[in-house]
């Protein structure tokens, strides 16, 4: 099923692609203690897309209210672009980020899935949730996924951006040569 055209010409703008973590890039649980102290699982579609997204250019990062080395080791090990881990609000991080890197909201994608990313979410140019984000976000997304956070949510929506974009058609070339 394509998207609508509304959602599609949104995607064409992105430049930017970030998003929460616990919740989006996992499925928002962290296993404690142990020999390897805190643990999180990430689907590794989700990070092959992140690649890809940023093989065409398109920056990515990771905007998280909480502080974890899990995180962290991901972030590196995926040459993520950017990584916030903050408890001050979500908006004046992605506004103090945009203002950086001289990107507009018009021109972000912020994926979330809780009450700290609303602020986010209503501000971006694209707004997109998991399946199993609460309601208050899935009604300020211009897309809702139809997979769950951790369980792929993440590659559904860079495959979107690429696809509107026009490069979706030479990475499968690429791949499939």
């Amino acid at each position: 099923m394509e998207p609508p055209i509304v959602v599609t010409s949104r995607l064409r703008r992105i430049r930017l692609f970030l998003c929460d973590v616990d919740g989006v890039l996992t499925e928002g649980r962290v296993t404690m203690g142990g020999p390897q102290g805190e643990q999180k699982v990430f689907h590794i579609r989700d990070g092959l897309g992140l690649r890809l997204l940023q093989g065409e250019g398109i920056r990515v990062g990771w905007v998280s209210a909480r502080p974890s080395q899990a995180t962290t080791e991901r972030a590196h090990d995926l040459k993520v672009d950017i990584l916030r881990q903050s408890s001050a609000p979500k908006v004046a991080v992605v506004e103090a980020l945009l203002q950086e890197l001289g990107v507009a909201w018009e021109e972000t994608l912020f994926m979330g899935d809780d009450v700290l990313d609303l602020g986010v979410l209503r501000r971006v140019g694209f707004a997109a949730v998991p399946a199993d984000g609460i309601e208050e976000a899935r009604r300020m997304a211009h897309y809702v996924c139809r997979r769950a956070g951790g369980c792929g949510a993440v590659r559904e929506v860079v495959d979107l951006v690429l696809k509107a974009q026009g490069r979706w058609d030479s990475l499968i070339e690429k791949y499939a040569s």
